[in-house]
This record gives C-alpha cells, structure tokens and sequence, in this order.
C-alpha cells in the first residue's frame, strides 16, 4: 500500500480548522462546516447512524448495489482507478472492490488516521488491488498519483447533497475533469421524498445523529481550546421544503458566551448554529446538473420504494 499525503501540515490543517470555525461563528447566522465531523469519533458515530432504522440511506444504497453490482462492475471495467471521495470506511465500497478483477483503489478522505488504518485493512483484504489513500479535502481541487485504468469515481451516501447550489455544480464539474473524457462517476443521489421519512433519518430515536453532531463541538474544544459546553446545546433537524434540504442545527439553551482563541462568541436562548444542508433531488434535477458539469447520466437504479438512487454518468468526450 502507497499512500498519497495531499493535506496539509498538521499545524496548518489547525489554522485552516480556526479560521473556518471563527468565520462561521462570526457570521450573523452562525455555521460551522459540515466537512468537519468527520474525526475518528465522528467517522464511528456516522458508521453507527448508518445502522440506524431511520437511517434508510445506507440501507438502500446497499440494496441497490448488491442488487446491480454486475451490471456496476461492467461499466467500471475490469481493472478502473476507482477513486472514492470521502471513503470514511469503505464499507459499502467492498461490494464493487469484490468484484474488481485488479486496478486501484484510491480512497480520499480527510481524516487521515482513520483513512489509513481503513486504508491498510483494504489492502490485506484485497492483495490483488493496489490501495492509494489520498489524504485531502475532495471539495477542492486536489491531483492524483499517476496509476493506469479507466478513472472512475465513486461518490457515496449522497454527499452531493451537502453542496449547495452553484458549489455541487462546481463539484461535478471538478470529477469531470479529473476522471477526464469517456471517464465514470458512480454517485448515490437521494431523492426527494414526505417529511415524515426525511426528518426522522436525521434526528433518530436513539439520539446518535444528535451525539454526532455535538462531537463538532467537542472536536473544536479538543483541537481548538473552545470551551463550548455540549449540555448547553441540543440537536434539531427540519425539512426545509422551499429549499429542498434538511437543515441540521445546534441550538443554544440559553444566553452564553463561547471562548475561542482569545475571541468570545456570544448566543442568544434559543441562538441556532447550523452545522449542515442536505439538498434532495428528483432523478430530473440530477440529470440536469449532471449534464451541466459535463457529464451525461447513463443509468439509474433505485430500491423499490424511491427513496434513495444510484446513478452513473460518464464525461463528455
């Protein structure tokens, strides 16, 4: 296993930290980057939310590829350089590693301990794959190591989703460019759908979403000195239909002020720091933004119930 270090320096991946934290907070409504629940907590809390019963993402896009994984593993080809953005820990992605006949996976991810300890387990599981974990933030532009096959990248769980318009747009336009003309993108879309499926998936009985999204706050006092006190938030999520997203937010439950790198946040009762936008999609507006960044959607797969789909496209050229 090789292993690809894009991010940067730990002192710098801080500074970088800080300075989206303070710039959230300081804005009039308050946010925090979603891309930053992912530390090696968050990634196990988030492989805990995809077991949930609520959590019908994960369930579905399993189904579908285990149903279709053939007819997936043709339009890979027989040895791709399978590029998997935010791989977290690749465990929906064995279901097309086990049916790769060679070529490389280049899982990337933020989180490099966990990305590399996922990373080393692949490798000794699959000895006739090359595994290139790629430590980098996929939502900017980032160059890959040279290694043959066709590119294709595998874009799981609907995290297109987390990108706002034009930012998704941008995004798709980044993957068109990297797998290059004839290229793939293996992407889950979720689809648009009652508020009485949505809202539950984000805010389940058992409150591990909630704990997932108060571990952001423990994160930024572990690594950033903050003193956020986690027992003076809770977790909402609501449908936002005129937008079409979930909005997932942390609200305050009193008056308080927050300490961070010698600056004071102060929240209202009741003050809503937003931690994410989840955008759905109907298998049209998809198409249309697919088609935008240059790609063309080729296929479409959904579980029987249309809550969630697979789709693959391919670059233009």
């Amino acid at each position: 296993m090789s292993t690809h270090l894009l991010a940067p320096p730990a002192a710098a991946a801080r500074q970088e930290f800080l300075r989206d934290v303070l710039a959230g907070l300081s804005r009039p409504e308050k946010t925090l980057p979603c891309k930053y629940f992912y530390d090696q907590r968050g990634s196990e809390l988030f492989d805990r939310i995809c077991e949930l019963d609520e959590y019908y993402h994960a369930r579905c896009e399993v189904a579908i590829l285990r149903a279709h994984a053939d007819e997936i593993a043709a339009l890979l080809g027989p040895a791709p350089a399978l590029i998997e953005y935010g791989s977290g820990s690749s465990l929906k992605t064995r279901l097309l590693l086990d049916r790769m006949q060679g070529g490389t996976y280049l899982p990337v991810d933020i989180s490099r301990d966990h990305l590399l300890r996922t990373a080393a387990r692949l490798a000794e599981d699959y000895p006739r794959l090359e595994v290139v974990p790629i430590v980098a933030d996929f939502s900017r532009p980032f160059a890959l190591p040279a290694v043959p096959g066709r590119r294709v990248v595998y874009f799981s769980g609907s995290t297109i989703s987390n990108f706002a318009p034009p930012d998704d747009a941008r995004l798709l336009a980044q993957i068109a460019r990297q797998v290059g003309p004839g290229g793939g993108l293996l992407i889950g879309v979720d689809l648009k759908k009652d508020r009485s499926i949505l809202e539950p998936a984000y805010d389940d009985a058992r409150g591990v979403t909630a704990e997932f999204n108060l571990n952001l706050l423990a994160r930024i006092n572990r690594e950033l000195g903050a003193d956020f006190d986690l027992s003076g938030f809770r977790h909402r999520a609501v449908w936002n239909e005129a937008a079409g997203r979930i909005e997932m937010y942390l609200v305050s439950q009193r008056d308080q002020v927050v300490h961070l790198a010698g600056q004071s946040v102060s929240l209202r009762e009741g003050e809503a720091i937003c931690t994410e936008h989840s955008y759905k999609f109907s298998v049209e507006e998809m198409a249309e933004l697919a088609r935008g960044a240059g790609l063309a959607v080729r296929r479409v797969w959904t579980d029987d119930r249309r809550l969630f789909s697979v789709q693959y496209a391919e670059a233009a050229g």
